[in-house]
């Protein structure tokens, strides 16, 4: 028999000063049974990043046609297309076409490294897409704040990151590859 999600909520507080975007969101996070608990807080983490009201996680793992998170227009248009991890050029021209703008993560330490020194030339000719990378100290740190109820507080101000649940504090700065 096949091993189910395991189902994890979080109230999640966002106060983006970068952006003036101050909100409460609660939601419900499944985690894949392949998922870590690292790729699974850096999920919440990039949806703090990027929340809005029509930010959405999609089936993730489970399917090849959507990314990790991605935000849908009133008129089913993909406005935002988030991929975390080290994605193929062929998925990313794919998402280019089909989203006004499409943004990755990576995490880890050397292949993350030696995905961008690959991917660098490749993407610099789609204009719609960024590269960002959370380094493993915070990603590592991160992993050990899973709990199935979560209650976080994210401040952004200036680029910093300060992610606050279980009275423990995180500062970080995610860093722009492209």
């Amino acid at each position: 028999m096949a091993l189910g999600a395991t189902i994890c909520k979080a109230e999640l507080n966002v106060v983006d000063m970068d952006r003036h975007y101050y909100q409460q969101h609660s939601l419900t996070l499944a985690q894949h049974p392949s998922e870590t608990d690292e790729r699974l807080m850096i999920r919440l983490l990039v949806f703090a990043l990027q929340a809005s009201e029509l930010l959405s996680f999609t089936k993730g793992l489970s399917t090849d046609d959507e990314p990790d998170l991605w935000q849908k227009s009133l008129s089913d248009q993909i406005e935002l297309w988030i991929e975390l991890g080290l994605p193929s050029e062929k998925r990313l021209k794919k998402a280019s076409g089909r989203a006004q703008q499409v943004l990755v993560y990576t995490y880890g330490s050397g292949s993350a490294d030696q995905w961008w020194k690959q991917m660098q030339a490749p993407l610099a000719r789609f204009k719609n897409i960024s590269v960002y990378h959370i380094d493993p100290d915070t990603t590592e740190a991160l992993a050990k704040l899973v709990q199935r109820n979560m209650d976080v507080q994210v401040s952004i101000q200036d680029g910093e990151v300060t992610w606050n649940s279980n009275n423990q504090s995180l500062s970080f700065t995610p860093q722009q590859l492209g």
